[in-house]
C-alpha cells in the first residue's frame, strides 16, 4: 500500500461537475489500495472574487484580514470535494490548513511553511479515510490564519508529502504535464516525459505556470518525486525527480514572463560601493531584482538597469530617486511595458552556441533585445512586451521544429 498525496488546483473544482469528476479520481486511487490525502485549492476564480470584494469594503485592509477572507475560499473547496466523496460511499474527511497541523510563519499573505504536524493527518488515515486539506494556508505563532501566497497549493501537498513521506505527489492540473512551451499559445508544443528539479525550478520562477516555484525548491530538497498531468484526461503526466539520462535535451522549454518592469537609473556616481548601497536599499524593502546591466564608467558617472516584478515597480523607483538625491544621479525612469523570455535546460552547460541560436531566432523575427542574463541553465532576455508571444514561437521553432 502507497501513500499518495494528490493537489487539484482550482479549474479543476470550478464547478459541480469537475468537483464529482475528481472524487471519481481520489475514489479510483483509494480503490487501488493506497492511501490518500487530498490537497484542494479555491474553486475557479474564487480568490479573484475575495480580493475583489475585500477592494471594495477597504482596499487598504491589513494582510491580516486579507487572509482570513482568503482562506474561505479553500474551505468552500474542502468540504465540496469531501460531500462528493461521501456521494459516491467512501470514508472522507476534511481538515483546514491549521486542522492538518500547518505552522507558518507571520509573513500575511506570503506566509513560509515552518512545519506540518502530520498527527491527525495520519490518525484519519489509520481510520481508513481519505483526508482532504485546504491548501493554501496555515496557522501562525499567535493563531491566527495565514496564506501562502499564490500557488501555495503547490507547496502545501509537496510539504505534507515530505512531512508524511508520500510514496508519490501528483499535481493535478488544466494540462496534461510539463510543456516545451505553453500548449495554449504555441501549437507545436511537446510535453515532457521526465524534467529534473533545476529545469523545472528554472520554468516555474521565469513564467511557467504549471507549478509553483516554492513547491519544487521543496520537492527537490526532500527528494519527493512529483507527477504533472491533468484531471480531465486520463493520459500519463510529466515525472518532476532528480536528473538520471546520461544525454539531456539541450533545451527543455521556453518560458515567458510578463510580470516584469525594468527600472533605469541614469548618471549615478562612478564610484566603488554605489551598486552594493543602490541594490541594498531595495534588499532592505524586500524587493528582490532580477536581471542587471550596469554600462561602462564614462566621465565620472555610469547607468544602471535591472529588472522587479511589475507590482514593486513603483515602489523601487521611489527607492531610486530617494537614494539618487542622496549619492547624486540625474533621473530613474520605469518601463512596465516589457516582457521577460527565457530557454531552459541542463543540456546547455556543455554545449555551446546555444545563446546564439536563440538570438538568431529573435534576430529573424525582427525582435530587438534590451537585456540579457545567462546562467549554465537558462538564458533569459527582456523584450517589447508585444513581441512576447512572436518571441516565444520564433524561440521554440528554432530549437524544437
Amino acid at each position: 500500500m502507497s501513500l499518495i498525496v494528490q493537489k487539484f488546483g482550482g479549474s479543476s473544482v470550478a464547478n459541480a461537475e469537475r468537483v464529482m469528476n475528481v472524487a471519481k479520481i481520489v475514489t479510483d486511487t483509494y480503490k487501488k489500495g493506497n492511501s490518500v490525502v487530498v490537497v484542494v485549492s479555491a474553486q475557479g476564480d474564487t480568490t479573484d472574487d475575495l480580493i475583489e470584494k475585500a477592494n471594495e469594503i477597504n482596499p487598504n485592509a491589513s494582510k491580516r484580514e486579507r487572509d482570513m477572507l482568503l482562506a474561505a475560499g479553500e474551505q468552500m473547496s474542502i468540504a465540496l470535494l469531501a460531500m462528493a466523496i461521501e456521494k459516491l460511499g467512501y470514508p472522507v474527511v476534511s481538515l483546514l490548513g491549521w486542522q492538518a497541523g500547518f505552522e507558518t510563519s507571520s509573513a500575511y499573505t506570503s506566509a513560509r511553511i515552518k512545519r506540518v504536524n502530520t498527527d491527525r493527518i495520519m490518525k484519519e488515515l489509520d481510520k481508513n479515510n481519505i483526508v482532504v486539506v485546504a491548501g493554501f494556508q496555515g496557522l501562525n505563532r499567535y493563531n491566527d490564519v495565514t496564506t501562502l501566497g499564490r500557488g501555495g497549493s503547490d507547496t502545501s501537498a509537496v510539504a505534507i508529502a515530505a512531512a508524511a513521506h508520500a510514496d508519490l505527489c501528483q499535481i493535478f492540473t488544466d494540462v496534461e504535464g510539463v510543456y516545451t512551451a505553453d500548449p495554449r499559445k504555441v501549437k507545436n508544443a511537446k510535453k515532457l516525459n521526465t524534467i529534473s528539479y533545476d529545469e523545472m525550478l528554472e520554468l516555474a520562477t521565469l513564467g511557467a505556470q504549471v507549478l509553483n516555484n516554492r513547491s519544487v525548491e521543496m520537492a527537490k530538497k526532500y527528494n519527493i518525486e512529483l507527477e504533472v498531468l491533468s484531471s480531465m484526461t486520463n493520459a500519463p503526466g510529466t515525472i518532476v525527480k532528480e536528473a538520471v539520462k546520461m544525454e539531456k535535451m539541450l533545451v527543455s522549454g521556453v518560458a515567458k514572463d510578463t510580470n516584469v518592469a525594468r527600472i533605469s537609473v541614469v548618471g549615478v556616481p562612478d564610484v566603488p560601493g554605489l551598486a552594493f548601497k543602490l541594490f541594498s536599499k531595495l534588499a532592505s524593502k524586500g524587493i528582490n531584482v532580477d536581471i542587471i546591466l550596469q554600462s561602462i564608467g564614462r566621465d565620472g558617472t555610469k547607468d544602471i538597469a535591472f529588472t522587479v516584478a511589475k507590482e514593486n515597480g513603483k515602489e523601487a523607483v521611489a527607492i531610486m530617486e530617494d537614494f539618487i538625491s542622496v549619492v547624486g544621479g540625474k533621473s530613474v525612469t520605469l518601463s512596465e511595458d516589457v516582457a521577460k523570455i527565457s530557454i531552459v535546460g541542463a543540456g546547455m552547460e556543455s554545449h555551446a552556441g546555444v545563446a546564439t541560436k536563440m538570438f538568431e531566432a529573435l534576430f529573424d523575427a525582427q525582435i530587438n533585445i534590451q537585456m540579457i542574463s545567462t546562467s549554465e541553465i537558462k538564458v533569459s532576455v527582456l523584450i517589447n512586451a508585444d513581441d512576447a508571444d512572436k518571441a516565444v514561437s520564433a524561440i521554440h521553432s528554432k530549437f524544437f521544429d
